[in-house]
């Protein structure tokens, strides 16, 4: 467990960070429409995918618990059927901070088996533990099929990429596809190495999803604004011109600190604004290293 706690304290560090830098007072949860039945609500933490219509409403991930009443509010505007499942896209506490909460309004949580395993097992950043309405109540191991509202909704894992616990979910008639934090949109991503994250597995999860939708796909990114397939391939080559340029840096040699402090690596990204508080330039560089070595 202490071992654990060690490797999540970068992401305790975040998300503390995002928690006492935010007055969730202001928050305001914004609605946007991507076909009939289906919605991205944003409002602080991972952007939320909708659904509704005549079997109630599901829902992709819960941000923050004291958003909980906003997101709900939100919701009540579109439908006035029951929310019946939520499902989180990997266990980070921006996109599962609300699953105790939905539990208690009669909510089936669903999500990928090692969901449910870290957070059962990793403490709160107050070093408490989750309670059980906290947990997933249905947890698949690679892929689960949902027809709700008059579509099937595709939820598929992938391995070893931004954890080891993330799903992506594809609206079939929709064509509407939520990527999770396996898409940061206009910013460098969070590639969790202490969850089981890797850089070949992110890499991997993008251009296997790329392969399931077309060019009128709308994308809900994990974070950043709707999106579209074009994209989200300049996402992906973004990250493997990264990839590349690392590797090769490894090969002739360079440490994770000289690599680090090598701007060149990521100016043609850091001039396009890629850089943010929590993934700077440096840090992307040192992830990338960090993966890519081992």
């Amino acid at each position: 467990m202490k071992s654990l706690q060690k490797l999540m304290l970068p992401f305790f560090c975040f998300f503390g960070v995002l928690i006492y830098a935010q007055n969730f007072d202001d928050v305001t949860i914004e609605t946007i429409k991507l076909s009939d039945k289906v919605y991205m609500l944003t409002g602080y933490g991972g952007n939320i995918g909708v659904s509704v219509g005549d079997d109630g409403v599901f829902v992709i991930d819960d941000q923050f618990a004291t958003l909980t009443p906003k997101i709900v509010a939100a919701i009540k505007t579109l439908s006035d059927k029951p929310i019946q499942f939520l499902v989180n896209t990997h266990w980070h506490g921006d996109h599962s901070g609300g699953n105790e909460n939905f539990n208690k309004l009669g909510v089936t949580i669903i999500a990928h088996d090692n969901v449910r395993k870290r957070l059962a097992e990793t403490p709160n950043r107050d070093n408490t533990m989750r309670p059980n309405e906290a947990l997933p109540v249905i947890t698949f191991n690679d892929k689960l099929s949902i027809h709700i509202n008059g579509e099937k909704v595709k939820i598929f894992h992938v391995h070893d990429a931004h954890t080891d616990g993330d799903a992506l979910l594809y609206f079939t008639k929709s064509n509407v596809l939520h990527t999770g934090d396996l898409y940061f949109n206009g910013i460098y991503p969070y590639i969790d190495l202490g969850s089981g994250g890797s850089v070949n597995g992110y890499i991997d999860a993008v251009k296997q999803t790329l392969k399931l939708i077309n060019e009128d796909t709308k994308i809900i990114p994990g974070h950043g604004k709707t999106s579209n397939k074009a994209e989200y391939n300049d996402f992906l080559t973004m990250l493997k011109s990264l990839k590349a340029k690392v590797l090769t840096e490894i090969e002739n040699g360079k440490t994770e600190e000289d690599i680090a402090a090598n701007t060149a690596i990521t100016k043609t990204y850091d001039d396009l604004g890629y850089s943010w508080n929590f993934i700077s330039s440096k840090k992307i560089r040192r992830a990338f290293y960090k993966s890519l070595k081992e």
